[in-house]
């Protein structure tokens, strides 16, 4: 019998108690390994730009695009807790708006909540969300959607006023309604002491281990994809190599015809051969 779906109460009530975890996941194929791993939480996001489309960035990232990875996703994960990712420009113009690209995530792909980039200045969109019936994670400290507006991806709250932005961040997202809030490149003793300061569980990329969750990117994670430079990730193998080196082989055999073998073939009777010479 399936291990029972992951849940935000469920979730909610580990905070203090039992770190959960969080990787992302943009196809089914990921989304199955991820799932099976027994990860708590699985994240569409829109990082899938770079590391699925190949933009430069997240801000190219359309709805659509979410919408067609998250399905994979939602078609394929029993057991974690899926969320989506709003995307650059899905939620920041229009409340109206934000609420039906958030529906769209949970009509149509399947997910369970969705996350967007939040500074007291989106609460009142967050919980514009929240009042239409759907859960919402709040991501505060490095935001890559407004990255370049911050300097760059860099550590955000190293100075007093910027660690209060932070935390004025964190609390106007726990105010909206947010289930929690995912912190980015954020000093990890400021890190810890949001943490404390939350009713609602916090999630770690970058902010120190004191968070009640941790999330990274699969892709970056298992060497499938070279990673964006930063050092809160961290590769725990090498399946690029081992797929390069398959390749190679494949492309090898077929050069020195040992690719196709008879085992890769279909035998025929050589009569039928010599009635249609």
């Amino acid at each position: 019998m399936p291990d029972a779906k992951v849940t935000i109460p469920e979730l909610q009530a580990r905070k203090g108690t039992r770190k959960f975890t969080m990787l992302t996941a943009y196809d089914a194929t990921i989304a199955r390994l991820v799932d099976e791993a027994g990860i708590d939480a699985i994240l569409v996001g829109d990082s899938l730009g770079m590391v699925m489309l190949g933009y430069s960035g997240t801000a190219p990232v359309t709805m659509d695009e979410m919408i067609h990875h998250a399905k994979a996703v939602g078609r394929t994960a029993k057991r974690a807790l899926l969320v989506g990712d709003l995307p650059f420009m899905a939620y920041q113009a229009d409340p109206a708006e934000a609420i039906r690209n958030a529906g769209r995530h949970i009509k149509e792909a399947g997910m369970d909540c969705v996350k967007l980039e939040g500074t007291v200045k989106q609460a009142p969109i967050a919980r514009a969300i929240v009042d239409a019936g759907i859960a919402v994670i709040g991501h505060i400290g490095l935001t890559p959607q407004t990255a370049a507006s911050l300097g760059g991806v860099a550590v955000q709250g190293e100075s007093a006023e910027a660690a209060r932005r932070i935390l004025d961040d964190a609390l106007a997202m726990e105010a909206a309604g947010c289930w929690a809030v995912l912190m980015e490149a954020v000093p990890a003793p400021l890190a810890g002491m949001i943490t404390q300061r939350l009713r609602i569980p916090t999630i770690g990329i970058g902010a120190g281990p004191d968070c009640d969750g941790q999330v990274l990117i699969t892709h970056e994670l298992t060497g499938l994809f070279p990673g964006f430079g930063l050092s809160w990730g961290r590769r725990y193998a090498d399946a690029g190599a081992l797929i390069g080196q398959a390749i190679r082989q494949y492309a090898a055999d077929v050069h020195d015809k040992t690719f196709p073998a008879p085992e890769n073939s279909f035998p025929m009777d050589e009569s039928i051969l010599r009635e249609l010479e």
